[in-house]
């Protein structure tokens, strides 16, 4: 059989509940691409030391699981590039819906000499308060050309050779993750790509359940330069999961 094309990478900690939701939005647009290109694809879904039935559930939807017990989200996004069999790299959410156009679209860019890029969120908390904190940094974003890890891709090659994720971060790791990958494009004459045209849409379920005053306090620009190698100062975002 001959090697996937590219690899969907899925970190997931107690997601049972929200893989059946969206993991099936990433098979949806991996098979779209199939289905054009002729190629194959995979997903790995990186168990990051859940205490539910992640591992079955991701399991029953017939994709690749492996453990990260280390709690880092960019040890296991770069543990399941290591596994990652494609040269191609697509990083997503457990809790994120891809539209059915998002593989195509990453592979086209990557095929036309892109080295990575990324797919903008499209977020929609019920909330007043928490819609403006979300507009906020979607102007952020667009002015100094950031990307979020909820959708995020790169060839393997150029992921190599910066190194992927740094694991020493324990927030921001996707912002400085892009960063690295857009200076590195410009080293190489290659660009990074933002898909304005396309949207996934990651769960609202913080911006639902916590205050809007509690997300101000974790997502401002001040905060999220705050100390990102302590694990004692964001060990609130890792250990108060909101299902």
């Amino acid at each position: 059989m001959t090697s996937p094309g590219l690899t969907v990478v899925i970190p997931a900690h107690n997601e049972a509940a929200y893989l059946p939701r969206y993991l099936p939005t990433v098979l949806a647009s991996l098979e779209r691409w199939r289905e054009t290109s002729g190629e194959r694809g995979e997903v790995i879904v990186v168990d990051n030391a859940s205490t539910d039935a992640t591992t079955d559930m991701a399991a029953s939807f017939g994709v690749r699981v492996i453990s990260e017990t280390v709690r880092n989200i960019g040890r296991v996004r770069n543990t399941g590039a290591a596994a990652a069999r494609g040269r191609r790299l697509f990083f997503t959410d457990a809790d994120v819906a891809l539209p059915l156009e998002a593989i195509s679209a990453a592979v086209t860019a990557m095929d036309g000499g892109a080295v990575g890029g990324a797919i903008p969120p499209l977020y929609t908390p019920k909330r007043l308060g928490a819609r403006l904190l979300c507009a906020y940094w979607d102007h952020y974003r667009d002015t100094r050309g950031g990307a979020q890890g909820v959708a995020q891709f790169a060839t393997a090659v150029a992921f190599q050779e910066i190194g992927g994720y740094r694991d020493d971060l324990f927030m921001s790791e996707d912002v400085e993750f892009f960063h690295r990958l857009a200076t590195h494009g410009r080293s190489v004459n290659a660009p990074v790509v933002i898909l304005d045209e396309l949207r996934v849409r990651p769960s609202t379920r913080r911006y639902d359940q916590w205050s809007s005053l509690r997300m101000l306090w974790w997502q401002n620009p001040v905060t999220a330069r705050l100390r990102l190698s302590s694990p004692r100062m964001w060990r609130h975002w890792y250990q108060s999961t909101v299902r």
